[in-house]
């Protein structure tokens, strides 16, 4: 069984790996759309033959190697983690965890590295089309990169297509179709690699606008601009869509994080959605206050974004902690009668599947059939619970909920912001007046620090939002971490900031270099 150890430990295992995953974040996005704007850009040439249309593809494409690079090696790190820091839960889910990983690393992992070499050193080596062939194959190799790790992370966030073996004390795969088709790990993977597309067109559209505001390179930034804003327009409004269906997935597979996301504590029938509120600080658990000092909503719509029904009733926090939420319980499925028990009940439920767990490994070991049938029966019935029998408070299992809150809104709202950038801009590029425009420009440049503030505010709703759990409802961070020193894991800490660190001031000094030198013989001067 799973050894409960010092929170300690898993606070900093968990400082540690948050740090890693957002230095990480930083390269990703980037690379994932960027990938894809260079390729229509070199398909242009491709088909137009405009000696131009290269040094624009060869000038992006540049930008892009530098990112790829750093974003690799801080990625080889991450994954490291899961040894080092996370062994129980390595252990636990390794049998299905470490599928999409591998697949990963075999399929798109070598796709993008091999083809990536081919893209920059194969200029008038190979053919216009091979070469054309190898770029796009990249951002293929990429994004799916992104789409294995996403079903990975989608599984944690909704753990299906698989059985406990009690024999090993592991989680194994039964159906891996369930686990890369479950409605979680779709809708993260389309969202998730749409916002980097989003975060790509900003970074062209911002860098561009530099360029208009110093004079250079102009044919550049007009062909770069339209592009990335017809591109990151199509990609924002992709986002939005995908998040509205990502709503609904959460609504019923995490409604405790729907709840802290909406700072919602008493649920009730046609719930508003929350455009702007306060999140009051002197909140507590059971107080009859609604947890807002002021809010701005709009009538119903939570409900018919989170059940497809405006009447639907919402749980919030207090009746998730509390349960007896559901209003028909009579009439509903058992699935659903376990989901609303109270998380007392849920917690002694867990405990009795763990303790079942020991029962039925001593049963085996002494030859005790009969006892090991009957222990495994009670785990099975109540192993969906085996998470809560490692927490030790109630409370526990409720979120930040002011992080969560404020994060979503802020994301959002960057999110519509992001559109009107792309329409306002090419709006003015169509009509030829963007060149005059300076506010509108500096607006664009400034916007290129929202959309990585925005993309990793994505994050913090997604994993802030779950805890505490590594695992929905299976595996706390409490008991997924290593038995490791706590000073190890500070120093360790300490020095990956200062790399990551090192490593991002590196990657942005190179690539402002790049970007001030510009494209050869590219452009107008």
């Amino acid at each position: 069984m799973i050894p409960l150890l010092d929170p300690g430990v898993a606070d900093w295992s968990r400082a540690q790996f948050a740090v890693t995953a957002m230095f990480h974040w930083l390269f990703v996005p980037l690379t994932l759309g960027l990938a894809f704007i260079v390729a229509i850009m070199e398909t242009i040439y491709v088909k137009t033959g405009d000696p131009e249309w290269k040094k624009i593809t060869r000038f992006w494409m540049t930008l892009f190697g530098i990112n790829f690079a750093i974003g690799v090696a801080t990625g080889i790190i991450l994954e490291f983690e899961f040894g080092t820091n996370w062994s129980n839960y390595s252990w636990f889910v390794g049998d299905i965890f470490g599928a999409p990983l591998a697949i990963e690393g075999i399929m798109a992992f070598f796709l993008e590295t091999t083809f990536v070499a081919v893209m920059f050193f194969g200029w008038n080596k190979i053919g216009k089309r091979f070469h054309l062939a190898s770029t796009w194959l990249t951002g293929i190799g990429a994004n799916l990169s992104a789409l294995w790790i996403l079903v990975a992370n989608g599984w944690m966030q909704y753990p299906a297509g698989m059985r406990f073996n009690p024999d090993t004390a592991r989680n194994e795969m039964q159906n891996i179709w369930e686990v890369i088709f479950s409605p979680v790990a779709i809708h993260k993977f389309l969202h998730t690699v749409c916002s980097g597309y989003v975060t790509a067109a900003i970074f062209v559209v911002g860098v561009s606008s530099w360029y208009f505001l110093k004079k250079r390179h102009l044919l550049l930034a007009k062909r770069s601009i339209l592009i990335a804003a017809i591109f990151g327009l199509v990609s924002s409004l992709l986002v939005a869509i995908t998040g509205d269906s990502s709503a609904y997935t959460v609504a019923q597979k995490q409604p405790m994080k729907l709840a802290a996301m909406e700072n919602l504590y008493q649920g009730h029938k046609g719930n508003g959605l929350v455009v702007i509120g306060l999140h009051d600080p002197n909140k507590k658990i059971g107080d009859g206050k609604d947890g807002f000092l002021f809010k701005l909503e709009i009538p119903r719509l939570l409900s018919t974004m989170g059940y497809h029904n405006g009447d639907a009733f919402v749980p919030g926090i207090e009746d998730l902690k509390n349960g007896g939420f559901k209003p028909e319980y009579e009439n509903i499925s058992l699935e659903e009668k376990d989901a609303a028990f109270s998380v007392d009940e849920k917690i002694q439920r867990g405990r009795m599947a763990i303790s079942a767990l020991y029962e039925y490994r001593m049963a085996k070991k002494n030859g005790d059939s009969a006892r090991a049938y009957e222990a495994q029966r009670v785990l099975d019935r109540y192993f969906m619970f085996f998470g809560y029998g490692y927490l030790t408070s109630t409370e526990s299992v409720i979120p930040n909920v002011p992080l969560v809150f404020y994060s979503f809104r802020l994301m959002v709202g960057l999110g519509f912001w992001f559109i009107i950038l792309f329409i306002l801009v090419l709006y003015f590029l169509y009509s030829k007046k963007l060149e005059n425009k300076r506010g509108l420009l500096w607006l664009s440049v400034w916007t290129i620090p929202l959309v990585y503030l925005a993309s990793q505010l994505g994050w913090v709703v997604a994993e802030v939002g779950r805890q505490p759990w590594v695992i929905q409802d299976l595996l706390p961070v409490t008991a997924a971490v290593s038995k490791i020193d706590t000073t190890s894991i500070q120093i360790t800490f300490v020095l990956f900031v200062i790399l990551f660190t090192g490593l991002l001031t590196a990657n942005i000094t190179i690539m402002l270099h790049q970007i001030k030198n510009g494209a050869k013989d590219g452009g107008n001067e």
